[in-house]
């Protein structure tokens, strides 16, 4: 997938066809048909034969001309068998299918070389935080109640179209396209989808946080068509946030725990009131950088994944620290609080519990191709 998916009809009459071919030898008759009829009758006979033979020799060479694997272009291959096959395919000819129909929507050689240039990346730019979230913007648009991919949202690439991009929900995130654009260009037989969702997980893990258990395999949108409509990511400060947190990730499939403990994602980024519309232009933790100045961040350590996030909105010390109406929450609902309260005493229950919801979260809505996907770590 991502590659050409048009077809060539190879079909044609090879003019030598005719004159190459020669009918059934003749036998000697003493005594020929004595009626027209009986000569009528065997001149059929033979051009019958002839017409089988014709058939058989031409059916050959198409066989040859399509059913032959293409290693460099298996899609043209697929398209080829399709129009083709014969009601019973030669042996060699449903290997090519079989083959065809297990290769991975993305290449794992090329996946793994892409997880290298992504650490570069992030080492060099500090790019964590919009990493992350191109990652879940792109996963977050599921909706449980549609079973048709792609109408169903999730991580299939669509963020990569402007269609998207341009909604208010992704503002800033063009800057994250144009990070990982390059990557994607050196590594052509990897999906979008993949390729986003590898890299939400590669920065959690560089700046601190769990290894995340992912899996790859993703499908990607061919058009911005397959896009989802505005609004199915959360809003940063409805009028009853714990409600809308619940509106929001129940249709995507996930629970209160998974709400909670994704929320502490938050603990790496900032955001700034110029895209999103909240928190200060500067603080004495972002004034300086890393990465570009400005913006409000949730915690001081705004690039090391760690538990502060629920700390810090716990003590409520720190007037230069971000909270939105939707983090404060967590620590209000009584069912959320149960798990910030948890999460602010045990990192270690936070890293583990936030590496299972991360990886539900990047699978949301994905076809795989394998279907069960496949893991860079095997």
């Amino acid at each position: 997938r991502g590659r050409n998916r048009g077809g060539i009809d190879h079909f044609s009459r090879d003019p030598r066809s005719s004159s190459s071919l020669q009918g059934p030898p003749r036998t000697h008759q003493p005594n020929p048909p004595a009626t027209m009829a009986e000569r009528l009758a065997a001149a059929a006979t033979l051009r019958a034969a002839v017409t089988a033979t014709s058939s058989a020799r031409h059916a050959a060479r198409a066989s040859r001309a399509f059913f032959r694997p293409s290693p460099a272009s298996p899609a043209l291959a697929r398209v080829a068998l399709r129009a083709a096959a014969p009601p019973r395919l030669p042996q060699r000819a449903m290997a090519a299918r079989s083959a065809a129909a297990t290769e991975a929507a993305s290449d794992p050689a090329q996946l793994k070389a892409a997880r290298e240039d992504i650490k570069e990346l992030l080492r060099t730019t500090h790019c964590h935080p919009i990493l992350v979230r191109l990652g879940w913007h792109d996963a977050g648009t599921y909706d449980r109640n549609i079973k048709e991919w792609p109408q169903r949202g999730g991580a299939n690439g669509s963020l990569r179209f402007d269609a998207e991009l341009k909604h208010g929900a992704n503002a800033g995130l063009i800057n994250a396209l144009k990070l990982i654009q390059p990557i994607k260009d050196k590594y052509p037989n990897i999906t979008y989808a993949d390729l986003f969702q590898l890299a939400s997980a590669t920065a959690i893990e560089e700046a601190g946080g769990p290894k995340i258990p992912m899996k790859y395999g993703r499908i990607d949108v061919t058009g911005p068509e397959q896009c989802p409509p505005e609004g199915k990511l959360p809003d940063a400060g409805p009028k009853a946030p714990a409600d809308h947190l619940r509106e929001v990730f129940y249709r995507m499939g996930l629970d209160d725990k998974e709400i909670v403990v994704l929320s502490g994602a938050h603990t790496l980024g900032r955001s700034r009131p110029e895209r999103s519309g909240w928190g200060k232009p500067e603080t004495k933790y972002t004034k300086n950088g890393p990465g570009a100045p400005g913006g409000q961040s949730w915690t001081p350590e705004w690039l090391k994944f760690d538990n502060s996030y629920f700390k810090e909105i716990k003590e409520k010390r720190d007037q230069d620290l971000l909270v939105l109406p939707t983090d404060a929450a967590l620590f209000v609902d009584p069912t959320f609080k149960d798990y910030a309260e948890k999460y602010a005493e045990d990192q270690d229950a936070f890293f583990k519990d936030y590496a299972e919801a991360h990886a539900k979260l990047s699978n949301l809505g994905s076809e795989f191709n394998p279907p069960q996907g496949f893991s860079l770590d095997d």
